[in-house]
């Protein structure tokens, strides 16, 4: 029996039932270890971003969704690692209930990005840029990455501070967890 097996019902039905933040933080493993799911959900960033195309979206785009939103940057080391995972997630579980969005914030140049992401296997995220660091800042993003999952309300409900393999068994049982759940 994987690790996934077991952990997936356990997740499940804490999540679902509301378990208190002690009950989710002992549920959380390997790298979701550093998960903290918030006893109130924030709300998130309703600033723009830019697309690759140039126009203005919004998180709000995303309403109805639970959405994994990573902050991360073209020279971000750990950002080039956990890159694929994410790929991998939105492989795995994107769709109409589901999106994995990411947001290179900063000084990053539209070519730059499309390089990383050739670089690193990604071809189907987004390409969307914080480029004053304003949706970091509003939501205290510092540091990166940063993965924050958002509820179909677009509210912040978990934050995690450092990079992950978001397909690892623990992660997509946490986000299986939060879509039967939200």
């Amino acid at each position: 029996m994987t690790i996934r097996m077991l952990l997936a019902p356990v997740l499940y039905i804490a999540l679902a039932l509301g378990a208190n933040a002690e009950g989710r933080e002992a549920l959380l493993t390997g790298e979701m270890r550093g998960l903290v799911f918030h006893d109130a959900p924030a709300e998130a960033s309703a600033l723009p971003f830019l697309r690759v195309d140039g126009t203005e979206g919004t998180l709000g785009d995303y309403a109805g969704q639970v959405v994994v939103l990573n902050f991360w940057a073209t020279w971000c080391a750990p950002c080039r690692e956990e890159m694929p995972s994410l790929q991998n997630l939105q492989d795995s579980h994107g769709g109409a209930d589901f999106a994995v969005v990411t947001l290179a914030t900063g000084f990053n140049q539209p070519q730059a990005i499309r390089r990383f992401f050739e670089e690193t296997g990604v071809t189907d995220l987004p390409q969307y840029r914080d480029i004053n660091q304003q949706i970091a800042r509003e939501m205290g993003v510092f540091g990166l990455p940063i993965t924050v999952i958002l509820d179909r309300e677009g509210r912040e409900i978990a934050r995690l501070r450092g990079d992950a393999h978001w397909d690892s068994p623990e992660a997509v049982a946490v986000i299986e967890a939060v879509l039967s759940g939200s």
